[in-house]
C-alpha cells in the first residue's frame, strides 16, 4: 500500500484526505496543531508546522512517503518541494516553489519569459518603500509579497493612501515585503490547470466576482467561463505560459488573471490545487474531473486520467452579511433541500460578532449549486441565499 503525506490537516485539506482514503492509500498529515480537523481522517499525524521546510523533509524521509501534496494554501508548498527533492519524488522543484510563493519572484519569473502582468515595484522594507513611493501611478494595487486569502491587498487611489496602507499591508508580510502593482481593470478568473509530463492542461477556467476595491475579497465563483471563444484561448494560452514561466513540471497550478482591453494579464498563480471549493467541489460538478485524486496520483507517480465526462455548469457564491452581532440564522435546512443545491454552510453562529470581509477568513458561509449551465447554477445559488435568513444587530 503506498503512503501518501498530506501537509496541512485543516479544513482547507480535508478532501484531499478524505480522498486518498477512499483511493486506498496508507495517510499521514502533519500540521502544527494537533486538534486540527483532518487529523482523525488519517491513519498518522506528525505534530510539526507546515512551513518548517527541514522538518517536514525529515519526517517524510522517516516515514517513507511516496506521494507528497497539499491543497488550497501556498506556503508549505516550500516544504512540500523540498521534500520531494530529498526523496526524488514527483513534484515541483524548490526553486519553483520559491517562484509560486514570494510574489516579488513570480512576476519577475513572468517578465522573463514575455508573460503578460501589470507593471511593478517591490519593497522588501520601508526604506525602499520610500523610494518606490513617488514612482507609482494611480490607482495601484498595495499586497505582501507571501500571502494569500486576500490578507493585506489594498487599493490606492494617491499616495497618502498608498502610505496609509503600507502598514496594514506589510502587517500581513511574513517577511515583511509588499509588491505595488498597475490595478488591473476587467473581469477576473482563475484556470484550474494539471500539469504532466511537462505539458500544461488546462482543465477549467473559473468566472470569479470580488468585493471590489479596496480588498477584493472573492465571493463567487462559477463555471465554465461565459466568455467567448476567442477570449477562452487567450486565456488558456496565458496560464499555460505563466505555469511553464516559474518552472511547474507536474502537478496542479492554480492561475489567476484579469481579462484587460489590451488582453489577459497575470495576476499570481500557486503551484497547488484552487481554494474556495473550486477544485474539490466546481470542478469534479462542472467536468467531472477529479483533480484532488489525479494530484494525488501524480505526487505518487502514477498515470491520471484528465478526461472532462461531461460539461455543466456549478457555482459557489459567499454570504456577504457583515459588521454587527448574529442573532439568529434560520432557513438553512431549507434552502438545502432545493433542487440543485450541493452544500450549504455557514461557519459563524449566533451570538458571534462578525466584521468587514476584508480577507476570506471573514466571509460566514457559502452555497455551492450545479446546474445545466453556469447562469443556472448561479440562479439556484442565489435562490438558496435568499431562503437563509441571517438576522445581524449593525454596528453604529
Amino acid at each position: 500500500m503506498k503512503r501518501v503525506l498530506i501537509i496541512g490537516a485543516s479544513i482547507l485539506q480535508l478532501p484531499a484526505i478524505i480522498k486518498a482514503k477512499e483511493m486506498g492509500y496508507y495517510v499521514a498529515v502533519l500540521d502544527y496543531n494537533p486538534k486540527a480537523v483532518g487529523i482523525p481522517y488519517a491513519d498518522e499525524y506528525f505534530n510539526i508546522s507546515t512551513i518548517d521546510v527541514e522538518g517536514v523533509a525529515k519526517a517524510a524521509q522517516d516515514w517513507g512517503a511516496d506521494g507528497i501534496m497539499t491543497l488550497a494554501t501556498d506556503m508549505p508548498m516550500r516544504a512540500v518541494a523540498k521534500a520531494c527533492e530529498t526523496l526524488g519524488l514527483n513534484g515541483i522543484s524548490y526553486e519553483t516553489a520559491v517562484k509560486a510563493t514570494d510574489k516579488g519572484e513570480m512576476i519577475k519569473a513572468f517578465a522573463a519569459h514575455g508573460v503578460a502582468h501589470p507593471w511593478y515595484y517591490v519593497a522588501p522594507d520601508p526604506a525602499s518603500f520610500k523610494e518606490i513611493a513617488d514612482k507609482v501611478a494611480f490607482p495601484c494595487i498595495m499586497k505582501p509579497t507571501d500571502n494569500a486569502g486576500s490578507r493585506g491587498v489594498v487599493k490606492c487611489h494617491d499616495a497618502l493612501e498608498l502610505r496609509n496602507a503600507y502598514d496594514y499591508a506589510r502587517g500581513e508580510s511574513r517577511g515583511g515585503a509588499v509588491i505595488v502593482e498597475e490595478c488591473l481593470e476587467g473581469p477576473e478568473f482563475s484556470v484550474e490547470v494539471l500539469v504532466t509530463g511537462g505539458v500544461p492542461h488546462v482543465i477549467q477556467i473559473t468566472d470569479k466576482r470580488t468585493t471590489g476595491a479596496p480588498h477584493f475579497v472573492e465571493m463567487g465563483h462559477s463555471q465554465p467561463t461565459c466568455q467567448n471563444s476567442e477570449n477562452r484561448e487567450k486565456i488558456r494560452d496565458l496560464a499555460c505560459r505563466a505555469v511553464k514561466a516559474v518552472g511547474i513540471t507536474t502537478g496542479p497550478a492554480h492561475v489567476e488573471l484579469i481579462l484587460t482591453d489590451e488582453g489577459p494579464k497575470m495576476v499570481e498563480l500557486g503551484a497547488r490545487l484552487g481554494g474556495d471549493c473550486i477544485t474539490t467541489h466546481l470542478v469534479p460538478l462542472s467536468t467531472g474531473v477529479d483533480m484532488v485524486g489525479a494530484t494525488i496520483r501524480l505526487a505518487c507517480g502514477e498515470d491520471v486520467s484528465i478526461a472532462p465526462k461531461w460539461d455543466k455548469g456549478a457555482a459557489i457564491a459567499y454570504f456577504d452579511a457583515c459588521n454587527g452581532v448574529i442573532r439568529s440564522i434560520e432557513g438553512v435546512e431549507e434552502a438545502r433541500q432545493m433542487p440543485g443545491v450541493k452544500e450549504l454552510s455557514i461557519v459563524h453562529q449566533a451570538g458571534e460578532r462578525i466584521g468587514e470581509i476584508r480577507n476570506s477568513v471573514d466571509r460566514i458561509g457559502f452555497v455551492i449549486a450545479q446546474g445545466e449551465t453556469a447562469e443556472e447554477a448561479i440562479q439556484i445559488c442565489r435562490k438558496a441565499m435568499q431562503a437563509v435568513r441571517i438576522e445581524i444587530s449593525r454596528d453604529a
